[in-house]
């Protein structure tokens, strides 16, 4: 499915299954500060001024090329009309909302654009309220999930706490995003919000993109059926199973520490995953959770100087996102355990 190839790089089978997905102490040497990288990990210098600064120009197309992609897949698949397109179109769907989801999630840390007010507006309505993101509260609870992993306001800990878990808990979980029942838990919220007086706002904003969308999409296509089937669908049910996926790669059986790779892993990239999961880059998770003041485009250029500091070593690193997902439904241990 994902990931470049099968090699597990010396990974063996444990008899007795591990509780954690940790790494080894010897995987974590402390080798900081450096000249380059402070105690913290987060560069300085000439290097801090290089990997803030943001690519205004490079978004601008990012923003748009995920809308001419997305528009351009369904105007096809409508014109064509065969079942073969639909079948195609709809994981293909899933991949856009992951898209659509890093650009937001760029544009929540503020690193979408260097103008405040543009990068706001533009994460707001071209980027989450299509995808169904209220992007204010996302920002607050993401934010505290960057202040401390696994704490106390932890907002996503639904999604990577508690593994290693046994494989038929990994199937549950799976099938319930496969099916739309995960699906149908987040859009039942923003039914909600529209009960709240302080969430109404929000609420209104995303549904008219959604009427828009369906409106847009019926008249684009001569389709009505185009935003049901390979807009909304797609959401509950694939964008659910690949943000799952994506979760538990990112923090999954790790825990609450100072030491922030005890708190996310690194999984080699590969262009398959990059391709349909982490897109813009943010399979350098890592690397962002070490400076959240990096923009995407400049997080492989991070990594490679945590790696050359020996703070991100082989050892730390998963070879592959199937063997992490493997351990993390088997309790097999962690990326290099014996």
């Amino acid at each position: 499915m994902l990931g470049a190839t099968d090699r597990e790089q010396g990974l063996r089978e444990r008899v007795t299954p591990a509780t954690t997905m940790e790494p080894p102490d010897s995987a974590l040497p402390d080798v900081l500060p450096t000249p380059q990288l402070a105690a913290s990990g987060r560069p300085v210098g000439d290097l801090r001024t290089r990997l803030y600064r943001i690519p205004d120009a490079a978004n601008v197309a990012h923003v748009a090329g995920v809308w001419i992609q997305s528009v351009g897949l369904l105007w096809l698949v409508a014109w064509w009309n065969h079942p073969v397109g639909w079948i195609v179109a709809f994981p293909l769907m899933g991949r856009a909302f992951a898209r659509f989801a890093i650009l937001g999630h760029e544009a929540a840390h503020r690193l979408l654009f260097s103008n405040r007010r543009a990068n706001d507006l533009v994460g707001a309505w071209l980027v989450a309220y299509p995808a169904f993101v209220p992007i204010d509260a996302y920002r607050r609870g993401h934010m505290a999930h960057h202040k401390r992993e696994f704490g106390p306001n932890e907002p996503d800990a639904a999604l990577y706490a508690g593994y290693p878990i046994s494989t038929a808990s990994w199937r549950r979980k799976l099938r319930r995003d496969a099916t739309g029942e995960s699906g149908w838990k987040n859009l039942r919220l923003l039914l909600h919000a529209f009960g709240s007086p302080t969430a109404r706002g929000v609420a209104l904003r995303i549904t008219l993109w959604q009427v828009v969308l369906f409106a847009g999409l019926w008249l684009l296509t001569g389709r009505w059926w185009v935003y049901p089937l390979l807009w909304l669908l797609p959401w509950m049910t694939a964008w659910r199973v690949l943000n799952r996926l994506r979760s538990v790669a990112e923090h999954g059986g790790l825990r609450e520490s100072d030491d922030r790779r005890i708190a996310t892993h690194h999984v080699r990239q590969s262009a398959s995953a990059r391709f349909w999961m982490v897109p813009f880059n943010t399979g350098w998770h890592l690397a962002h959770h070490v400076d959240i003041g990096v923009p995407f485009s400049r997080l492989p250029e991070f990594h490679r100087e945590l790696v050359r500091a020996g703070y991100v070593t082989d050892e730390l690193t998963w070879p592959t996102y199937r063997s992490l997902w493997r351990h993390a439904r088997r309790g097999d241990g962690g990326p290099n355990s014996g």
